[in-house]
């Protein structure tokens, strides 16, 4: 990835209205999301922007859900179609990986049926355990 892009965690920057947007239209995961629900995702975690250098304007956003001690969740990690294809991805991810590293996080998880590639490349491995996690599914 060039010097075009700089990633930030300051929520001043962060446009949220966007960021439903990109979300709730075109994220398989987070289809028809709410902008409740997406505010309220956004104000429980630690958020991430991705941004054009030249114009300010964002084009990248990733959350994690994190206790900021021992555990992180990487989740609604998206990057603007115009921005897609420069490594721009995998340098967010690597920046959420070394924010939370600075916390002394002792694991990150993260969920993805297709983009294990992009994960891969900053560290993330399957589980070497599969069989010690357990998840409860809400049905809504």
């Amino acid at each position: 990835m060039s010097d075009d892009y700089e990633i930030s965690s300051d929520p001043a920057r962060l446009d949220a209205a966007l960021v439903h947007h990109w979300l709730s239209t075109d994220a398989h995961w987070a289809l028809g999301r709410s902008r409740d629900k997406q505010d309220r995702a956004i104000a429980g975690s630690l958020n991430f922007g991705a941004y054009d250098r030249a114009s300010g304007a964002q084009v990248g956003y990733a959350r994690v859900v994190t206790d900021r001690a021992t555990f992180a969740w990487l989740c609604d990690v998206y990057i603007d179609s115009s921005a897609r294809g420069k490594g721009l991805g995998t340098t967010l991810v690597a920046a959420v990986r070394d924010e939370e590293e600075t916390y002394g996080v002792r694991r990150m998880l993260l969920s993805t049926p297709d983009a294990h590639g992009v994960y891969a490349k900053v560290g993330f491995k399957g589980l070497t355990a599969p069989d010690e996690w357990m998840v409860y599914l809400y049905d809504n």
